[in-house]
């Protein structure tokens, strides 16, 4: 389970970095304004619009897929534990972790 925490999170750093370069790189000399405020594009608040920008190579939506991805790492714990307590026959704990999960997956539906 340490492993899957340390792949998942190097992974979402390791994207969120290089969407970061593909940003700076197409805006970096462009000058911000700080008097407003920018709410993020929203085709990048859902997964399908993410995934429509990453495959156009767009430096925000890279960023965001990143970000999904560090959101997911704690999810895919606590899914893949489920397996592992199956797998011990240890039912009660199998209940927790599920009650758990759907707990997460809800409170992530309207979010993602």
């Amino acid at each position: 389970m340490g492993n899957l925490l340390r792949v998942g999170v190097g992974m979402s750093a390791l994207v969120v970095v290089i969407g970061g370069a593909i940003y700076l790189r197409r805006h970096g000399s462009e000058v911000p304004n700080y008097h407003l405020f920018h709410q993020a594009v929203p085709e990048l608040r859902g997964l399908r619009g993410i995934a429509h920008r990453v495959i156009e190579l767009q430096g925000r939506a890279i960023i965001q897929l990143g970000l999904v991805l560090l959101i997911a790492t704690p999810v895919a714990r606590v899914a893949f534990s489920i397996f592992g307590f199956f797998e011990e026959r240890d039912m009660m704990y199998v209940v927790f972790t599920g009650m758990v999960l759907v707990i997460l997956l809800c409170s992530l539906n309207g979010s993602l």
